[in-house]
Parts: C-alpha cells; sequence; structure tokens
C-alpha cells in the first residue's frame, strides 16, 4: 500500500530528507541526492547565490523538478534575520516553503524557541508553509502545531555531531502528541539512528553532516534511504514489547496456537 509523507497537503514517496552543506563539491552532492531518492532537499540561503543558479555550486545540484528545494534559514539569530531571509527566497521565485532555523548561540547551534515562535508566527501569517527546527521540546513543539506549522523539526543531537537520538524520550512524546508530521533533523550520523529515528514513528529524518562526513557520499546516502525505509516499515508492522526476563521463542507447550 502506499505510505506518502504528506506535508501541507503534498505528498512525498521518500521520508528521507537531505541538507546540502559540507559536500567537496556539486558532483558528490548530485551523486548524493540521486542515491537517496530524497524529493526534499534543505539549503541555506546564506550560503547560494540565487540571482545565479546555473552556477556550479550548491543549486545546480538539484533538479526542481524531482526535489522541493526546501529554503532553510540557517546562521539567523532572530525571528527578524530568519523572516528577511525567507522572504529573500520568496522573491527569488522559490516556492514559499521554509525550514526555520534561528541558532544564535555559535557553540552548540541550539534553536531559540522564543524567537522561533515568533518568527513562525509572522510567517505564517505571510503565507509561508514553515518547518522550524525545535529542540526536543514537546511544548514548543505543541505551540507551533497549534500556530499553524506544517511540520515540527526536533533535533536527535546538536547539529553536526553524528550522535544519534540522544533526545529519544522527549521525541517520544513529540510524537504521540502531534498532529502533524514530526521530522527529526540534527545529529543523526548513521543508517542506524536513521531507523532508530523511524521505529519510535517519526515521520521523517533529514540527514547532512553524516553523508558530507563519509569516504562514500553515495553509499551513504543510499543506505540512509534504506535504513528510513526499514524503521519505518518496522515501525508499522509492530514493534514486539521489551521485556525484564528471558521468554521462550520456542515453548514447550502451545504450538501454533
Amino acid at each position: 500500500m502506499p505510505d506518502d509523507l504528506v506535508i501541507a497537503g503534498r505528498s512525498f514517496s521518500s521520508r528521507l530528507m537531505i541538507g546540502t552543506g559540507k559536500f567537496p563539491s556539486a558532483q558528490a552532492l548530485r551523486d548524493a541526492i540521486e542515491a537517496s531518492g530524497a524529493e526534499i532537499v534543505t539549503v541555506a540561503l546564506r550560503r547560494v547565490d540565487l540571482e545565479n543558479p546555473e552556477d556550479e555550486g550548491i543549486l545546480s545540484a538539484i533538479d526542481q523538478d524531482k526535489q522541493l528545494l526546501l529554503p532553510n534559514t540557517s546562521g539567523a539569530r532572530t525571528a527578524e534575520e530568519a523572516v528577511r531571509l525567507a522572504k529573500l527566497a520568496r522573491a527569488a521565485g522559490i516556492e514559499p516553503w521554509v525550514k526555520l532555523e534561528i541558532t544564535p548561540e555559535p557553540r552548540y547551534l541550539i534553536p531559540d524557541p522564543v524567537e522561533t515562535l515568533r518568527a513562525a508566527k509572522i510567517l505564517i501569517d505571510e503565507g509561508f508553509t514553515v518547518l522550524p527546527y525545535i529542540q526536543a521540546d514537546p511544548i514548543v513543539a505543541k505551540k507551533l502545531e497549534e500556530m499553524g506549522t506544517a511540520t515540527v523539526m526536533p533535533l536527535g543531537a546538536p547539529i553536526g555531531s553524528n550522535r544519534g537520538v540522544n533526545t529519544r524520550e522527549m521525541i517520544k512524546i513529540i510524537i504521540e502528541q502531534a498532529n502533524i508530521p514530526v521530522v527529526v533533523d540534527a545529529g543523526l550520523g548513521a543508517p542506524s539512528h536513521a531507523a532508530e529515528a523511524m521505529e519510535l514513528g517519526a515521520d521523517a529524518v533529514l540527514v547532512n553532516t553524516a553523508l558530507a562526513d563519509a569516504t562514500d557520499h553515495a553509499a551513504m546516502a543510499r543506505a540512509f534511504a534504506m535504513a528510513t525505509e526499514a524503521g519505518r516499515m518496522a515501525y508499522l508492522a509492530g514493534i514486539g514489547p521489551t521485556r525484564d526476563t528471558a521468554e521462550a521463542s520456542s515453548p514447550l507447550t502451545g504450538f501454533l496456537g
């Protein structure tokens, strides 16, 4: 049966989103995107020349007939900076979708919940489809959902850390309470981390550094795609409960019920 990811009424067959930073070349990025099968690719607005998209850079690696170009406000420290970046992208002809990212603290790049809430309200009122990057905070996630964001994107671990789903328990609560897609974003460093997030019931994952750090970018992208699919399939199949004691898988009685 089809199991599309639906965001703001738009369907995507892939539940893996790809970031575009840190790749050594446009070709390496192009290969990773193709291998991943991703249909949503996020680009930091501060790192691209919107007036010359044909230049051999990040934008040249994205086939906008196949992938939704999702501009992000990476580097913004305030709501005003984030809103300005989003409006610049829309003025350049990019669809009014935005990954809202506000990180004023430079060492750990922790998203600012107060500024994120402010910016989300402004952008939604301006007609943007907003996908906010947040700490794994169930209260902030619920407030953003009630405000009208298209998703919430809680971090698994600090950006670029490759640590995995360190915020597992909070993400479980966010998923339990959410009526919009939950995308685990940041910190996923291995395909097993993506599978874990999907097994928890996340609707999608976003990966960048893990692919850019790999020796073979395309092979790692494919591995993440497979792990994302496997985690989703396991979640839908119903993962059995954990137990404190052993339970024989070959009992002596009650065969086949």
